[in-house]
């Protein structure tokens, strides 16, 4: 017996099927390395809320944290930081480990950030990597009772005799319900008055005390008080009515067209982090949103995930970019000068 053939003998012998099992086989470990590298790590992971507890933000957060965590197989807590337009949470999540244990939920405000404060520690170009799209959805106008009228045309009516009279609360410089105002000033032809609150649901309580007018709102916050006829529901951004608000015509109905305007709820983390870790965290994202108990409460809340070929970072990155520039125009068109963030 030759040298050769001994070593034969005692060898593993890989033959062409086997070694396509076996190349199989590490496919198959990289494919799911991501979901077992994000099950392996004990940390706690702490979704951070730059608006206030009871909010829209506050709402979804919640929703998708206690589903993801069931995927990656941690603890995720929810943590609000409120302040400074979200200023504070961004700069929370800029500044942490990029390690996928600390993630910020954020809508247009992240967006509108550079164009509103001049003292950011953070660039927004360059200072997160975008895990996934998680919900959008059209904004609603919604009024006190006591606002003149019979019904939705009558009290646009008003908004358009009182003019910059009119007192619109909004939720922090550069939010959906401050961009949403003064993109119907834009299109009635005044510079809207705005009141500045620490988000919606303080904005919503003086509304239902009269103390203000109007508020431009996720429908996530609006839709108990409008259904439950404490506020008038007035107008809404999406191109039909929604089921859960037959009553309440589109912006298209009421003559303002141009009134334009869906929210987005996106997943960020620090720039750095593993692409890995990433693709863990947008799976667990991906899994929370085809939960059907999730989805029914997401669609009673009058908000919808994006469609699946639109989860992936990949895209949420490209809308992040192009509203980045179209929010910019809008913030400048209000005529706002950036100042320091408070």
């Amino acid at each position: 017996m030759t040298t050769r053939t001994k070593i034969r003998e005692n060898a593993v012998v890989i033959n062409f099927p086997f070694r396509r099992a076996i190349a199989g086989l590490g496919l198959l470990i990289a494919a799911l390395s991501p979901q077992a590298h994000a099950q392996s790590s004990a940390k706690t992971v702490t979704l951070v809320v730059p608006f206030a507890a009871g909010g829209g933000t506050d709402t979804v957060a919640r929703l998708i944290g206690e589903r993801m965590s069931r995927t990656l197989g941690q603890t995720v807590i929810i943590e609000n930081v409120v302040g400074g337009g979200s200023t504070l949470a961004n700069d929370r999540v800029a500044r942490s480990a990029p390690d996928g244990t600390t993630i910020l939920i954020n809508h247009v405000a992240l967006l509108a950030a550079p164009s509103l404060f001049t003292n950011l520690r953070y660039d927004t170009k360059t200072a997160f990597e975008a895990v996934g799209l998680v919900n959008s959805a059209p904004m609603v106008l919604i009024g006190r009772k006591s606002i003149p009228g019979a019904g939705p045309k009558d009290f646009v009516d008003w908004i358009k005799a009182q003019r910059d009279k009119a007192n619109f609360a909004h939720g922090g410089l550069g939010t959906n319900s401050h961009l949403c105002a003064v993109m119907m000033g834009n299109v009635l032809g005044f510079k809207p008055t705005v009141a500045a609150y620490r988000g919606s649901a303080p904005a919503i309580s003086d509304l239902l005390a009269g103390q203000i007018d109007l508020l431009w709102d996720q429908v996530t916050n609006a839709l108990p008080q409008i259904q439950a006829g404490t506020l008038h529901g007035i107008a809404i951004t999406s191109p039909e009515r929604l089921e859960q608000l037959k009553d309440v015509p589109t912006t298209a109905e009421l003559g303002m067209p141009e009134v334009s305007y869906s929210m987005w709820h996106g997943l960020y983390v620090a720039k750095g982090t593993p692409r890995e870790t990433i693709g863990a965290l947008n799976s667990a994202l991906r899994a929370a949103l085809a939960d059907p108990t999730l989805l029914e409460k997401l669609k009673q809340l009058g908000t919808l995930p994006f469609p699946e070929n639109e989860l992936t970072p990949e895209a949420h990155a490209r809308l992040f970019a192009s509203d980045l520039t179209r929010v910019a125009k809008l913030v400048e068109s209000s005529g706002i000068k950036a100042s320091e963030a408070k």
